[in-house]
């Protein structure tokens, strides 16, 4: 089910770009919204992606920045909340700020509700003061200020969340749209009992929810269900649960799986031990099928995009040839002005040198092409097709390092780490891990533990520790991270600790953590997992300097 917002949103796209552009130039991109209107967003956010590529190579930018929006926010919409964040990003170079307003302020406000979805409230603030400010619809706008106050209750700054919610509600425009009218209401009354549990506000919240019924506000129904079976939980047990009855009746009927599953937490919380059993196995039925719904489609996303970088690394290739051929036609037409003789010498030897350099940037370039993108895919194809249970997540994984890669063929670069000092490197790497949850901490890397190390086990090590940083955010929910490094006896020891949920004593290697061993007993290395803590995870990692 799309997002309300979203919702609003697309409408405003809808009616935008009127700039004169062919039938033909444009047919990509209207075939990509003819899916999306129809609900098939996997077959839109294809069209989508080849649209902007093409919109692209014609100039028409606005288009392809239009076309980028979509796709940030279909993602958001099946969950791939980090791939919405980086598409969104990746729009904004396309867009200008005076002619595409409107394009802006949907991929802001993108940007803010995917992460409130990944509990980033203050960027999820940041990011809908920039919606609003871009936003040319009045509507739209107050929209955005009720999700600003969304995000400062959820980081329990009440007052804020408070003053600009009662300042909306005095927008003289607001009663024209009941149903942002009373989003806007509805919350203003919930953060008012959220800063005090004592105060009563069930009329407010019924009075929202009997408006959102008269004017079939679906989705403000199920906000309203939520609201008043928190308001009960303490209260009235009964009647919240009640409300959490119809939030998943509801949410049944419209097919709004988050929705089912916050109600059926409800439930569980409510209802008796025996019922609870029977709802808890509901609730995880249907959270193992929304996870597998959202890893197919960020493999498919990702897919998807790869596919077009790899298009693009094919189409530099024969740009470079095309490019060169017609120096060479240039330069032999200016030979033959020279003279015929003096032409027929000349173009024996630059033919030589040219076809010369052709083979060797195609032999380069071929090299890489196979030794990153050919093998790169392979790998993943061959542990989808040989291994049954392969996870999508590591699927996921090895695709961006591989896209990036091939990526930095397309610009004819050379890895950029190469001018970078290896313990600078190494805390970059850690370093880029830490944000407002997650504190990182590094000892002993010294630039001088590393003088003896050769180059093919720095990129295994550099390697190693980006998997063990991957699955840490993903998997752990570790706050604390810590790398140790020291040399003795001629081996470089390394220690990881976390203060995650750490792993089982007979849990088996995956997610990354077999690449890990792999990697270090390559350069002759060992690894040891401690499953002995308590809480958190420690692994000692030990390998020769030379």
């Amino acid at each position: 089910m799309k997002n309300f917002i979203h919702i609003l949103f697309i409408l405003v796209l809808c009616s935008c770009h009127r700039k004169e552009i062919s039938k033909n130039d444009r047919a990509t991109y209207d075939k990509a919204y003819d899916f999306y209107d129809i609900s098939q967003s996997d077959s839109a956010f294809t069209y989508f992606n080849k649209a902007k590529d093409e919109l692209i190579e014609k100039g028409y930018y606005s288009f392809a920045g239009n076309s980028l929006v979509i796709m940030g926010i279909i993602q958001c919409e099946k969950g791939d909340y980090y791939g919405s964040q980086e598409t969104a990003l990746s729009t904004i170079k396309y867009l200008d700020e005076k002619k595409d307003s409107a394009e802006l302020s949907a991929n802001y406000n993108n940007l803010g509700i995917a992460s409130q979805k990944l509990k980033e409230y203050e960027k999820a603030i940041v990011f809908h003061d920039n919606a609003a400010k871009f936003s040319t619809d009045i509507r739209n706008r107050l929209a955005q200020i009720n999700n600003k106050a969304v995000s400062y209750y959820s980081l329990e700054k009440y007052d804020s969340a408070r003053s600009i919610l009662n300042k909306a509600l005095s927008s003289p425009d607001l009663k024209k749209y009941p149903t942002t009218y009373y989003r806007i209401y509805d919350n203003l009354a919930y953060t008012k009992f959220l800063q005090n549990k004592n105060y009563n506000a069930e009329q407010e919240l019924f009075k929202a929810l009997k408006i959102r019924d008269s004017i079939n506000d679906i989705t403000g129904l199920n906000a309203s269900y939520f609201h008043l079976s928190d308001f009960f939980e303490n209260r009235d047990p009964q009647k919240a649960l009640f409300y959490a009855n119809k939030m998943l009746d509801v949410s049944s009927k419209t097919k709004n799986t988050d929705g089912k599953l916050a109600a059926l937490q409800k439930i569980i919380l409510l209802e008796t031990p025996e019922n609870s059993k029977l709802f808890f196995k509901k609730y995880q039925d249907l959270d193992d099928s929304l996870q597998i719904a959202r890893n197919k489609s960020k493999s498919q996303f990702a897919l998807e995009r790869f596919g077009s970088e790899q298009l693009k690394v094919k189409n530099a290739k024969n740009e470079i040839e095309i490019f060169k051929r017609n120096i060479g036609l240039g330069a032999m037409s200016l030979i033959l002005a020279g003279g015929f003789f003096y032409y027929k010498r000349r173009r024996k030897r630059l033919q030589r040198e040219n076809e010369s350099k052709i083979k060797e940037n195609e032999l380069k370039l071929s090299k890489k092409v196979h030794d990153v993108v050919a093998n790169g895919i392979y790998q993943v194809m061959t542990k989808i097709e040989n291994q049954p249970n392969f996870d999508r997540d590591k699927a996921l994984d090895e695709l961006e390092f591989v896209y990036e890669k091939s990526r930095d063929i397309s610009y004819d670069k050379t890895d950029s780490h190469d001018k970078i000092e290896f313990h600078e490197k190494i805390s970059g790497l850690i370093g880029s891990f830490k944000n407002d949850t997650v504190k990182t901490y590094l000892a002993g890397n010294s630039p001088n533990i590393w003088s003896d190390v050769n180059d093919t086990a720095q990129n295994e090590v550099y390697q190693v520790i980006r998997e063990l940083l991957v699955n840490m955010k993903k998997h752990s929910q570790a706050t604390l991270v810590a790398f140790k490094f020291e040399e003795k006896d001629h081996q470089i020891q390394i220690q990881y600790t976390d203060n995650g949920i750490g792993v089982p004593k007979d849990f088996s290697y995956k997610n990354g953590l077999a690449n890990t061993v792999s990697r270090i007993e390559k350069i002759k290395g060992t690894v040891t997992f401690d499953t002995k803590t308590e809480k958190g995870l420690k692994i000692y990692i030990s390998f020769p300097t030379s």
